[in-house]
């Protein structure tokens, strides 16, 4: 079957809810199958507890499936790979007792080792006692690896696939170390790159570090043939900073609440005030509109910068925030129709399923 880049929202969502969830779900069934087998207790709960409770990270990832064209399938079999990698070894960080930062690094170099077919798989538990998982994230790595590998012009996107996940894994390291040295080493960090993206605070640069969808973008574009050195630096630069900040600053909004009562770091709480906080993400909202513009298909990253805005604030959480409804019409309003489109059927789709699964 073939996917056609859509231009207009309700095609979008009528592809996404018919063909390409059900295949996410049909992907993630297997990974969950494969981790109920994991022998170690603690890596086997939090395997099944990050694809249980971070599902929606890969749907959304999944929607650049429309991008891959007659490869849509293929991209998808990578993106939940690679997703699934990200949302495991952030369990792994956020709730194990290890402050490590060496067992930080050495659990992520699973996801540089994903993006770079030929790599062999390691020992990335090296640093930590939890050891057996029978195979499982070296299994996700390969089958990253396997997709990548059919890609004719992956050596032109590699480049800044591997810039991204540097930045990401980086973050990674120093928001889970003990906690009086996080924000120290997240400030140090920025600082490097300051000159580069002097517009944004230390956590803001943080926060658009810790998105995959350039990735998913440039791989995308790789399985439909498309890619080049050019357009991977064109992507680069139309969603780092701005997309993927957008992206985890709404994440972070809506997990305000939660990361309270877990005393997780959380980049939102580093505003002034909510009125910083509220004029910041619109800051985000029109900046990242402006950088997508010279991206080919741009209806359609304008439909995911519209459609990322209406998922988050869609979430029930939302609902628990003091202001969550001023702020959700307040960036709706600025994000424009296609945004509220998103927004409500999205509410929609998670009423319907809640009720089916119920039954």
């Amino acid at each position: 079957m073939r996917h056609q880049v859509t231009r207009f929202a309700p095609l979008l969502m009528r592809s996404v809810f018919k063909k390409v969830f059900p295949e996410v779900s049909k992907q993630l069934d297997y990974w969950k199958a494969k981790a109920e087998l994991i022998p170690n207790q603690e890596l086997r709960e939090q395997a099944l507890a990050s694809i249980k409770t971070k599902k929606f990270h890969c749907q959304g990832g999944s929607v650049y499936s429309l991008l891959a064209e007659d490869r849509w399938i293929d991209f998808i079999e990578f993106i939940v790979a690679y997703q699934t990698i990200s949302d495991y070894l952030d369990n792994l960080c956020d709730r194990s007792t290890s402050l490590d930062p060496e067992d930080f690094r050495m659990l992520h170099q699973s996801m540089e080792d994903a993006l770079s077919p030929g790599a062999p798989t390691k020992n990335y538990y090296a640093y930590r006692s939890d050891q057996e998982d029978g195979g499982y994230l070296s299994e996700l790595v390969q089958t990253c690896q396997q997709a990548l590998f059919t890609i004719p012009s992956y050596e032109y996107i590699q480049h800044y696939c591997l810039q991204l996940e540097q930045l990401y894994s980086d973050l990674q390291v120093h928001k889970h170390v003990k906690k009086e040295e996080r924000v120290p080493r997240l400030e140090n960090w920025y600082q490097t790159y300051r000159v580069k993206w002097p517009s944004l605070s230390w956590y803001e640069f943080s926060a658009s570090s810790g998105s995959t969808l350039g990735i998913f973008c440039m791989v995308a574009y790789g399985m439909a043939g498309k890619a080049d050195e050019q357009l991977a630096r064109k992507i680069f630069d139309s969603y780092f900073p701005f997309m993927q900040g957008l992206h985890i600053l709404l994440d972070y909004y809506i997990d305000q609440q939660e990361d309270l009562a877990e005393d997780d770091l959380n980049f939102c709480h580093y505003y002034r005030d909510e009125h910083h906080l509220k004029e910041r993400l619109l800051f985000f909202i029109k900046q990242t509109n402006k950088s997508i513009q010279l991206l080919p298909d741009k209806r359609f990253h304008e439909m995911i910068h519209k459609g990322l805005v209406g998922l988050y604030l869609a979430d029930p959480k939302v609902k628990q925030l003091e202001n969550g409804k001023e702020v959700t019409k307040m960036l709706l309003q600025t994000s424009g129709i296609h945004s509220t489109f998103f927004h409500l059927n999205i509410k929609l789709y998670n009423h319907f399923k809640g009720k089916a699964e119920e039954v």
